[in-house]
């Protein structure tokens, strides 16, 4: 009998993907970007950048939140990165 609320192994940080989405000269960007690089520094977590400017799907869906930022594909936060949470959500 299979259990009624099974779990999915839990990733560690080095195996998460951060994804910061946002453009140039977005100074939210480049302190989501700060943030984003020592947590990722400290939790061996890989991160990508991606530009708003140059993906019409990537604008349509986050141009009103930038920065957005994804863990594995999903939103995790906008606007402001917390540290902590961000850690916490990498399973740090």
């Amino acid at each position: 009998m299979a259990p009624l609320f099974s779990r999915s192994p839990r990733k560690s940080p080095a195996d998460r993907m951060v994804t910061l989405v946002g453009k140039p000269g977005c100074h939210l960007c480049d302190d989501a970007q700060a943030v984003i690089e020592q947590v990722c520094a400290e939790t061996g977590a890989s991160w990508e950048k991606k530009d708003i400017t140059e993906d019409a799907e990537l604008h349509r869906k986050y141009w009103e939140q930038i920065p957005v930022v994804l863990i594995d594909g999903a939103q995790h936060d906008f606007w402001r990165v917390d540290p902590k949470r961000l850690r916490t959500a990498l399973g740090a």
